[in-house]
């Protein structure tokens, strides 16, 4: 079972999906603007990816600059403010078994088949 946090209005999400659905995966779609990650959810899907917590955010988002973030902000505030405003999060993200992966490019969630 892969868990796929999706935003249904993003492109790469829907071919995420379609990419893994095409090749016979059972995903269980989390809709994560409406059902946010806790902080501790974050932290464990950014151990999973093996990625600093700016590799797994949407730097180019208005929020982001609002709170005042950076890319040298601590990974602390980061996460926080991931699980405070999940619109922050990169998309797509696919979790199974211990690993996960960013859906971008696409093809990176093959490493999760």
């Amino acid at each position: 079972m892969i868990t796929y946090w999706h935003n249904p209005r993003c492109s790469k999400s829907r071919a995420g999906l379609a990419l893994l659905e095409d090749r016979g995966a059972e995903v269980q779609l989390r809709l994560y603007l409406k059902d946010a990650p806790a902080l501790e959810e974050i932290k464990a899907v950014q151990a999973a990816l093996g990625v600093p917590a700016l590799a797994m955010m949407r730097t180019g988002e208005a929020v982001f600059k609002e709170l005042g973030l950076t890319k040298d902000s601590p990974q602390e505030a980061l996460l926080a403010a991931m699980a405070a405003h999940p619109i922050l999060i990169e998309r797509p993200i696919a979790i199974a078994g211990g690993k996960a992966a960013i859906g971008r490019p696409t093809e990176a969630l093959e490493t999760l088949l």
